[in-house]
């Protein structure tokens, strides 16, 4: 599987359901709590090209986007294959 990466906050409820929609796909990601680790935010900042909101969502090296972006590629049947994609490069 690819590496799987979500920047997040604990009160956050996008957050939330964003992991949701992971868990229910089956894969493993990273969590950066950006409240436990406030320099991790400056970090999320500059890979998400600019975006300040929590969550932040990354597969391999391609940045998703937040949880409505996460949704909207599960909806138009991107996910999936974007998940196999990169879980293809990493066996490579």
């Amino acid at each position: 599987m690819p590496k799987i990466e979500i920047y997040s906050s604990p009160l956050c409820g996008f957050c939330y359901r964003a992991k949701q929609l992971l868990n229910r796909k089956g894969v493993k990601y990273s969590e950066i709590n950006v409240l436990l680790e406030p320099g991790r935010k400056s970090e999320m900042i500059q890979r998400a090209g600019g975006r300040t909101t929590v969550p932040q969502i990354f597969i391999g090296t391609e940045h998703v986007g937040g949880c409505d972006d996460l949704y909207a590629l599960d909806r138009e049947g991107l996910l999936e294959p974007m998940l196999r994609a990169h879980a293809t490069e990493g066996a490579a």
